[in-house]
């Protein structure tokens, strides 16, 4: 059944994602390159070096020092985090940053599998569409009142990083 806008948003929010804008994107398979795993790759060593803009964010993931520096050098991805298209290669999605997005692999990049494979055989699909490159759910993103010393400490890393890397 093909879903409606306002349908597809009840979905979503049944899947704990209330906050997820999504988009529409017409299900017509196209040619994947061969070389697509290799070009992915260098990619999201791209789409992480561009992460020091999202300290705040990043802040509220409860990584360890140790993850949040391997992050920001384009090292690693952290365990439990996943680097996500917005659209799908296979739906003419672009191999680029402004294509990716980070989540929680569980439950969020599960659940946003699970949102899509319900949907399979339509012909409009409607996908996750952050509006940063970090998803994080409203409730998780807000530090309260009295700061949030691990956000500032990890904020004064990433500045440093940046001034490294000449990005000020």
């Amino acid at each position: 059944m093909q879903l409606n806008k306002n349908a597809a948003e009840r979905l979503i929010a049944d899947l704990g994602m209330d906050d997820m804008p999504i988009m529409a994107v017409r299900a017509v398979r196209v040619p994947v390159a061969g070389d697509w795993f290799a070009r992915y790759k260098n990619t999201v060593r791209q789409f992480l070096g561009t992460l020091t803009e999202c300290v705040q964010e990043l802040a509220f993931m409860n990584l360890t020092q140790d993850e949040f520096m391997e992050l920001m050098m384009g090292r690693a991805v952290p365990p439990n985090l996943s680097v996500r298209f917005r659209i799908p290669l296979v739906w003419g999605g672009d191999l680029s940053v402004a294509n990716m997005f980070m989540c929680y692999t569980f439950p969020h990049s599960h659940n946003m599998d699970r949102f899509i494979i319900a949907q399979t055989g339509n012909d409009i699909v409607w996908v996750p569409n952050p509006a940063k490159k970090i998803y994080l759910p409203t409730h998780t993103a807000g530090g309260g009142d009295g700061g949030n010393a691990t956000e500032d400490r990890l904020a004064q890393m990433a500045a440093q990083i940046a001034q490294n890397r000449g990005m000020e």
